[in-house]
């Protein structure tokens, strides 16, 4: 991901300390109230959730547009399609 400060989020998500499928699986249901175009903030803790989160975008066409992936906690911040 870029070095571009992370973008204004309408909704932020709190998955830390779940695991594999359940970050991706709360952001999907996070994804559905959102309009086409806002973006919603998830912090996980899951090391997995990374690559993870990469794969659900591209599958899911919604847009990974910033992710801070330093650890031990990993934000993601996804634009829905």
């Amino acid at each position: 991901m870029s070095e571009a400060p992370p973008p204004a989020y309408v909704r932020e998500l709190d998955t830390r300390g779940l695991n594999c499928p359940l970050p991706i699986l709360r952001t999907k249901k996070g994804l559905v109230d959102l309009l086409s175009g806002e973006v919603l903030r998830v912090m996980a803790t899951d090391p997995g959730s990374v690559r993870d989160f990469e794969a659900f975008a591209r599958q899911t066409g919604n847009v990974l547009v910033h992710a801070d992936t330093a650890g031990p906690e990993f934000v993601f911040y996804l634009r829905k399609r």
